[in-house]
């Protein structure tokens, strides 16, 4: 098992998105589809579906590119390497970037400003990527623990990444330790999280016992509700309005004692991501079914509070195709992998502060189980001794 102390593991980290050989899957005729992908991944946020006309609402978006040279990709300082041939498995070695001209990848960040820092803090860390290929949308959580390389920085948890950094140095560091490029971005804070849902009219989510009891307390406890018993339903499908899906999807549970609290309620972050996956892939669902008014209702009302680096072009470019991905069956994963973390409660991060982390013990084999995830493809690699590997997880 490899040390993954700061100093001695510096000299053996590969960064990826540093290295100028990208394996990028490109060609021409993929450049309409990945469009369509950008498209969609903008009508997931505005929480719309079907045809929608773009150009009332295109200026009150937050476009932002991600770098200060205007290339609207993730910066990696990377040039670009076509791949030759009809290949079937790809390498995975060192000092590369996945990248396939069918598939899209959309970092999706929750953002918590309530302390007002200038880039907030990122609890909701996804990937989802529109798998043109596979006909499938695939959900990648990260755990924001992990304990990573911060280009820059050195060694601290992956969720610190947007903290000094915002959306672009969290981008650059899942690339350098993760191999898989990023497409584009979009962030959403909690207000806007809140009026997506109040303004699709609420949520259908199949929620337990204890997940109500959580909702509940969140809510009398910050003030958002005069009563201990904001939802008095049973367990099984319940109506969530806005602020209730959000506790709903903050959820990590509940120590006994903890803000003077009594009930105490299991759970960790793992659980937590598991909820915010269950929830997009609800609201996928949902938006199937909204009609124009709402749409409408949600531009308004969420458009000016959406930071993205997607091009207006390619907005308005082939809007009314959203529906075809959202037919697409949903996938899910998380990283790191079961079986290739353990806990250290005695981390030393960059800075010096003593905290609890995900470390990886594999880099390596996360790796390659990321990649087949997303691509489906076989893997081999020089940086692992481990043989060709296909992995995926529902």
């Amino acid at each position: 098992m490899p040390n993954y102390e700061k100093n001695s593991q510096k000299s053996n980290f590969v960064d990826i998105s540093s290295n100028k050989q990208v394996k990028k899957l490109y060609n021409k005729k993929g450049r309409l589809k990945r469009i369509l992908c950008l498209v969609f991944s903008i009508i997931f946020l505005l929480g719309g579906g079907g045809m929608l006309y773009y150009y009332s609402f295109l200026d009150t978006l937050n476009f932002k590119d991600l770098d200060d040279t205007g290339n609207n990709t993730a910066a990696t300082n990377s040039s670009v390497a076509p791949l030759e041939g009809d290949k079937t498995n790809l390498s995975l070695s060192e000092g590369e970037l996945l990248q396939n001209s069918k598939e899209l990848n959309v970092m999706l960040f929750g953002e918590d400003n309530s302390h007002g820092d200038e880039h907030g803090r990122s609890d909701t860390m996804i990937m989802m990527t529109i798998d043109n290929n596979h006909k499938k949308l695939k959900l990648t959580s990260f755990q924001r623990d992990t304990f990573v390389y911060i280009p820059g920085y050195g060694y601290d948890k992956l969720n610190a990444s947007y903290n000094y950094g915002g959306a672009k140095l969290s981008i650059q560091t899942i690339e350098a330790n993760f191999g898989i490029k990023v497409d584009r971005y979009a962030v959403v804070d909690f207000d806007s999280f809140k009026k997506i849902i109040d303004t699709l009219g609420g949520i259908d989510m199949e929620v337990t016992q204890d997940e109500i009891d959580y909702i509940n307390y969140q809510m009398y406890k910050n003030k958002q509700a005069d009563t201990r018993t904001t939802i008095t339903d049973a367990p099984g499908t319940v109506h969530l309005n806005g602020q209730e899906a959000l506790w709903y999807a903050r959820n990590r549970g509940l120590t006994k004692g903890e803000d003077g609290n009594e009930i105490g309620l299991d759970g960790d972050d793992w659980d937590r991501t598991s909820r915010q996956r269950k929830l997009l892939e609800t609201l996928f669902t949902s938006m199937k079914s909204a009609d124009l008014g709402q749409i409408v209702s949600i531009v308004s009302s969420v458009g000016p509070l959406v930071t993205t680096n997607l091009k207006k072009d390619e907005i308005t470019a082939l809007v009314s195709h959203a529906l075809t991905y959202l037919s697409y069956d949903v996938k899910q994963y998380y990283v790191p992998e079961e079986g290739l973390w353990y806990y250290d409660d005695n981390t030393e991060t960059w800075n010096g502060t003593i905290t609890s982390t995900i470390k990886i013990s594999d880099l390596n084999a996360q790796r390659k189980k990321f990649a087949s995830f997303v691509f489906e493809e076989l893997f081999t690699g020089s940086t692992s001794s481990d043989s060709t590997t296909s992995a995926s997880k529902n």
